[in-house]
């Protein structure tokens, strides 16, 4: 089958970047004048999601510093729903996957799947929550701001979020998905956030937002009355410094790795498209993607395979590494079974791109429209064939390079995406 010329390309996305994580949250939390709410000798439940998020051990343990200082008794909590196969000790690895560790706070990590019910929702919908945050004196949300991958609006996935799903553990998180199938997200995710700061110490969040570079852009604080408008004006940051595919749409787009700690859905929709839309939403002007195909998993994902059913094709590696129970548990709670389907797969990569290039309709494998990155967080180097480039409006800014060939290993597969060029030099901008 011929194949187009691959090119190697470099992005470049727009952002600022923090260089002195420490400094930049000391300012950020003394800004609240914490002191005059947290006493010394008093309790501060931190919570540790599940993403990949820049910086997020530094984050973290300047956060602890900055308690310690105030006299208080940090301490991190998981809050991440059901991921980690919805067990205390499988969040624990997680966080440790990110190098959240107990050494490296400088703080006790306690984990648990239990919850107590703090009171209703003024729906009369039950409010979970952590029962080591419950137990605590103050809680700090600290989360990541960004595009959710499923619900669209000014509010998407952040602070609200966070105190919604992933505060209340396993049960929290599968009733709020089943609530969320009926009701528009964003009035679920606001009111539960309400009754949680009435009913419960949240006393301060942290947010960070990162440019398309995946580093940390931005970290700002927020007393809980302010958590609304503070979090809609980070989301429209994190937008406009989102990292995005060359072009709005392509033939075929292969992905290296998807994983949990990359997105939610294991692949960000926001960048490649497919976003689900809910009886609830209208998406529009989405990417188009005619065929995904994902290689692999990543390391941090655990097996979790959560968001394979967006693609289209993928490898018997990857069905074979899978850790179903744990894929299954995430895809049943979210309500969002389909994201658990199994692609059609082949043994080896180029039966899989054969596959693909040889249902484009009218054309031809040689002028095949095909992007290839290593996951939806690590886009400043990206493949393109010359068909993009020849046929398709450009979306980034980008710098070229000489063109790479197509290899295959003796098992037929492809080398991983090279997220460097270092022995070329670019031809054109």
């Amino acid at each position: 089958m011929s194949l187009p010329r691959m090119f190697r390309i470099r992005q470049s996305f727009s952002g600022p970047r923090i260089d002195d994580i420490p400094a930049a949250v000391r300012d950020a939390l003394t800004k609240l004048d914490l002191g005059q709410r947290i006493r010394p000798g008093q309790t501060v439940a931190l919570t540790a999601g599940s993403r990949g998020i820049a910086n997020i051990p530094i984050i973290l343990r300047s956060t602890i510093r900055f308690l310690r200082d105030l006299g208080a008794e940090p301490f991190i909590i998981p809050a991440m729903g059901t991921h980690g196969g919805n067990s205390a000790e499988g969040q624990s690895k997680v966080l440790s996957s990110y190098g959240i560790t107990e050494d490296f706070v400088e703080a006790p990590i306690r984990c648990s799947m239990d919850v107590v019910e703090t009171g209703k929702t003024s729906e009369g919908w039950p409010v979970f929550l952590d029962k080591f945050a419950a137990n605590a004196d103050h809680i700090g949300v600290v989360a990541r701001v960004k595009p959710h991958t499923n619900y669209s609006g000014a509010i998407e996935s952040g602070w609200l979020k966070m105190m919604m799903i992933g505060l209340g553990k396993g049960e929290g998180a599968a009733w709020y998905h089943r609530v969320l199938l009926d009701h528009p997200y964003d009035g679920v995710v606001r009111s539960v956030s309400r009754a949680l700061r009435q009913q419960a110490p949240i006393t301060f969040g942290l947010a960070t937002v990162e440019n398309g570079y995946e580093q940390t852009a931005l970290l700002k604080a927020a007393l809980p009355d302010d958590f609304e408008p503070v979090e809609e004006g980070l989301l429209v940051q994190g937008k406009e410094w989102l990292a995005r595919l060359p072009f709005e749409k392509a033939d075929l787009l292969i992905i290296d790795e998807i994983g949990k700690e990359i997105s939610g859905s294991g692949l960000d929709t926001n960048v490649v498209g497919r976003k689900r839309a809910l009886r609830t939403d209208t998406l529009e002007n989405q990417p188009d993607m005619r065929y995904i195909f994902v290689r692999g998993l990543s390391k941090h994902t655990h097996g979790n395979a959560a968001g394979i059913g967006f693609a289209d094709f993928t490898t018997t590696r990857l069905i074979e590494s899978m850790n179903y129970a744990d894929t299954r548990v995430n895809c049943v709670t979210s309500g969002f079974t389909q994201g658990g389907n199994l692609p059609v797969y082949y043994e080896e990569d180029r039966q899989a791109i054969e596959a693909a290039l040889g249902i484009l309709g009218l054309r031809e494998s040689g002028d095949a429209r095909i992007i290839r990155i290593k996951n939806t967080l690590e886009l400043e180097y990206v493949e393109v064939s010359e068909p993009c480039l020849n046929e398709l409006k450009p979306r980034t800014k980008f710098e070229i390079f000489e063109p790479i060939d197509w290899s295959y290993d003796a098992q037929g597969n492809l080398p991983d995406v090279a997220l460097r060029t270092g022995e070329t030099s670019p031809t054109s901008s």
